[in-house]
């Protein structure tokens, strides 16, 4: 059978890669959104470059670089949803850290408390009886 410290040993460690996941989650979205934008810049510097085949085919530039923006937003609102998982994570690995801790100091003292009265009932199993 499994000690509270141990179990709550464990769900700590569950906790922290939970927490990871979803600040890895919030990385990802923020990336993907700067790419979405930086695609965005380039299309848009395309477009208005003397060269290019805007003045062709304006209603492609037009839609491409709207998609890119809109997925630069998509990806901004999914990162901010991300965050409040981020800090609801952050919240219940900070409490199963506490209450490990306090099972842990709790499970020491039990252990203190067990070694000190064996002690006792060695010392009293000496003694001479008069």
């Amino acid at each position: 059978m499994t000690t509270k410290e141990q179990r709550l040993k464990k769900l700590v460690h569950v906790q922290e890669q939970l927490k990871a996941f979803h600040e890895m989650r919030y990385a990802s979205f923020r990336a993907q959104a700067v790419a979405a934008e930086s695609e965005a810049k380039a299309l848009q510097k395309r477009f208005d470059a003397a060269d290019s085949m805007s003045a062709l085919f304006p209603e492609i530039y037009h839609k491409s670089i709207e998609r890119a923006l809109e997925r630069a937003a998509t990806n901004l609102t999914l990162a901010e949803a991300e965050v409040a998982f981020v800090a609801a994570a952050t919240a219940r690995t900070n409490m199963v850290e506490r209450a490990w801790r306090d099972a842990s100091r709790a499970e020491e003292r039990t252990r203190a408390d067990r070694e000190q009265l064996e002690m006792v009932m060695r010392d009293v199993g000496k003694t001479p009886k008069a």
